[in-house]
This record gives structure tokens, sequence and C-alpha cells, in this order.
């Protein structure tokens, strides 16, 4: 049974499911958009706005942390030059989910996640 459990387990492991959100992670901060499927899109969209959340914090211990879950250290300083300026004033909701059709192999239901 499932009951009260919170986290997306995506048919992984903990080790390689970790792995995978922070590379879909740092993929989609760096391009800015990237398609996945349903499930992981909306698993990887927490991920994603608490990465844009410590950026807006600015702080040294929020640098760190960021870049102990991004893989690029480049792409963290870019982020936290840029996030400040581009989110400042929204309070929340930095990314979009829209679905698309479904995968011809698995017939896995796709999602588009971008950053707004």
């Amino acid at each position: 049974m499932r009951h009260r459990c919170r986290v997306p387990q995506l048919g992984l492991p903990a080790d390689q499911r970790r792995a995978m959100l922070r590379s879909l992670t740092t993929e989609l901060i760096r391009h800015g958009r990237i398609t996945t499927t349903k499930a992981r899109a909306q698993a990887v969209r927490s991920e994603a706005e608490r990465m844009i959340t410590l950026a807006k914090d600015g702080s040294l211990a929020a640098r760190r942390q960021a870049m102990g879950f991004i893989f690029d250290k480049q792409l963290v300083h870019a982020l936290f030059e840029k996030v400040p300026q581009r989110y400042g004033d929204r309070p929340g909701g930095y990314t979009r989910l829209i679905r698309t059709v479904r995968r011809r192999g698995d017939n896995a239901e796709m999602a588009v996640i971008e950053l707004v």
C-alpha cells in the first residue's frame, strides 16, 4: 500500500531516481524546456522550483546546496545571477507543464516542462 507515501517512486531504486531527477533538473535549467514522461515531469517540477527558490535566496548556504544538486558548476553561477531579476517578484510557480501525445513504444503520456 502507498498510503501517505509522498515521494514519486518512478519505478527506480532511490539512487537511480535521485540521479535521474538531478540530471533532468540540470537540463531543464540549462535549456529552459525538456520533454519527458508526465510522471517524471511532475517529479522534476518540485526539484526545479526548489533550485530557483535557492537562487532567489542568494546566500552562500543556498549556493552550496544548489551546487550539491546541480551537476554543472557554471550553470549554478549563471542561475544565481539571472534568477533574482527574472523571478524576483514572483512568489512561486516557476515551471509550466504542457501535456503532449503518448509515446509510441510503451504508450506513456508525454509532457513538456518549461520555465516560465
